[in-house]
């Protein structure tokens, strides 16, 4: 994946999750812009790349999937869930404080 690929994914992303919030999407997409024009002239070689656009990539991902914006109404708040936001299951909620095994290690629910 190129860093312009992982630039393009970004900025989507952040349009998705900031979607309605102009302030919080413009400081959304100068961030971004910011941070890919400081390493906008690295050698194509230079090993900080690779990591740089998974990273990117990865937060990318968060965003679309993990942000969710809410927006008080009254005395309630209004959460705007798009086609793109996980939504979980909540089976490990349901085991209470029971030990609970991920990625084969032994986790607790405050671990």
């Amino acid at each position: 994946m190129s860093a312009l690929h992982a630039y393009r994914h970004l900025m989507r992303a952040a349009r998705v999750a900031f979607d309605g919030d102009a302030r919080t999407l413009t400081a959304a997409y100068e961030s971004i812009s910011r941070g890919f024009r400081e390493n906008q002239n690295l050698p194509a070689n230079d090993p900080t790349i690779a990591p740089a656009i998974a990273h990117a990539e990865e937060v990318a991902s968060f965003l679309r999937s993990n942000v969710v914006q809410g927006r008080k109404d009254g005395e309630t708040y209004k959460l705007r869930i798009h086609k793109d936001t996980e939504r979980g299951d909540n089976d490990t909620i349901k085991l209470g404080n029971k030990n609970i095994r991920i990625g084969g290690e032994h986790k607790c629910c405050s671990a």
